[in-house]
């Protein structure tokens, strides 16, 4: 295989793309025109987005009239000023022609597509009816992630019928396997579960398309574990999340996140969380998606988003800047340690290391930590110590992609940072070579 030195010309700088690209999509939306998408993309430097690409939905078999549905938000006030989640929808979604649409873009702007599912986290909360969200949750669980696969190697078959194949920097299973139902919770370990599954998973996509490197996700680095994941994988993919004054802030107003629950509280919203709340914020009781199941699709509490939805972002913004240097420190410890467990392993394994996602954590749409001066300087931290170590791919922050305010508030940043990525030079980034895998 290629290794990430000698990569390092055609590194991915990649832009989180996410479901987005299917979901808002609509007349006026960020990703209403392809075209001027890519192009906006790659004036900011980025040659790669990384996508759910809906193989179950288009590809198993098992969702009803997939060539029809219809996007949808999950109401008219709930997400709508939470992340990834303020889609407005209204509109028919031929998926099969949106996905060959966006490889041909992909192709016009010469840049890649990395190939993800969300379909057992969000994707299928944004539908006009439950039918995919159900025909997900009807695959035993010990059968989800080679039936995913199955799918993707369909789509696959899909895409080199159309000669757009080539777009394909590489393939995972899943987003973040270790944080969605794909492969159920067992209740006793967290990596070592995975490994029948996704093992059986990988193989089957690298038996049906062995020139393209497979791989999966993992939603929380953990350094001790790491030995445990499974060894198919051609590609060390990772997502940094470091909370930290983040996670501080959470527990204080009694959220939870990623694997730390919420903690107990006496009453719901809490004193700290109704301080920040906007003075027009509604009863908790009163905000409701307009369908119960469309939480369920979403595995995110209805707490989250009543917090993101409502808070004051500037006095969010404010605590975490009043308390950050209590975290700082630590904060830039636990990041670096995940860079050099990651990059170590993927020298063990002979693969690549890609970081993404990342870095600080989930804030409200509108809150601007990440973005502005403390994030920036934590974001530039982690892309040059991911690039010492020799990673292949770099994303600069999730946010920074066209359904996120900084797209557009902060595109000389992102064209400064991931020229650092590149090389300052637009080329085709490099597909690893899996001949000698």
């Amino acid at each position: 295989m290629t290794s990430p030195q000698q990569a390092a010309g055609g590194r991915l700088a990649i832009s989180l793309w996410d479901f987005s690209w299917y979901t808002q999509a609509g007349p006026g939306e960020p990703f209403a025109d392809l075209d001027h998408a890519f192009a906006e993309a790659v004036e900011r430097g980025f040659n790669t987005v990384r996508v759910c690409a809906m193989p179950f939905l288009l590809f198993s078999g098992r969702v009803p009239a997939p060539e029809s549905v219809r996007v949808r938000g999950l109401g008219e006030r709930f997400g709508q000023r939470t992340r990834w989640y303020n889609v407005r929808g209204g509109y028919e979604l031929d998926g099969r022609r949106r996905l060959v649409e966006l490889f041909e873009a992909a192709a016009r702007h010469d840049c890649r597509v990395i190939v993800s599912s969300w379909e057992y986290q969000q994707s299928p909360s944004f539908a006009d009816t439950d039918a995919w969200h159900r025909a997900l949750a009807a695959v035993p669980g010990p059968e989800r992630a080679e039936v995913v696969a199955e799918a993707l190697a369909n789509l696959l078959d899909f895409l080199t019928e159309r000669g757009l194949a080539d777009r394909v920097a590489y393939v995972e299973v899943h987003n973040e396997v270790d944080n969605c139902s794909l492969v159920p919770d067992d209740g006793a370990t967290h990596y070592a579960r995975l490994r029948g599954p996704l093992d059986r998973a990988v193989r089957l996509l690298r038996a049906r398309h062995p020139g393209i490197p497979m791989t999966y996700s993992l939603g929380e680095p953990w350094p001790h574990e790491l030995d445990d994941l499974p060894e198919q994988a051609q590609i060390a993919h990772f997502h940094f999340y470091v909370y930290g004054v983040l996670g501080a802030l959470y527990r204080t107003v009694g959220l939870g996140h990623g694997t730390e629950p919420a903690p107990r509280t006496a009453t719901w919203p809490t004193p700290e969380l109704a301080g920040m709340l906007r003075p027009d914020a509604p009863a908790f009781a009163d905000h409701q998606p307009d369908e119960a199941w469309r939480l369920a699709a979403t595995g995110i509490p209805r707490e989250l988003f009543y917090a993101h939805d409502w808070v004051d972002p500037d006095r969010w913004d404010l605590w975490l800047y009043e308390n950050y240097a209590a975290h700082r420190q630590a904060m830039r410890e636990t990041l670096a340690e995940w860079v050099d467990a990651v990059a170590a392993f993927a020298r063990d394994r002979g693969v690549p290391a890609v970081l993404g996602e990342g870095v600080v954590g989930y804030t409200p749409l509108l809150a601007r930590f990440e973005e502005d001066a403390v994030g920036k300087d934590i974001a530039e931290f982690v892309v040059d110590r991911c690039l010492a170590a020799g990673f292949h791919g770099v994303v600069l922050t999730s946010n920074a992609a066209p359904h996120h305010p900084m797209w557009h508030t902060d595109r000389d940043w992102m064209r400064r940072v991931n020229a650092r990525v590149t090389g300052d030079h637009h080329t085709l980034p490099a597909v690893p070579s899996v001949d000698r895998l």
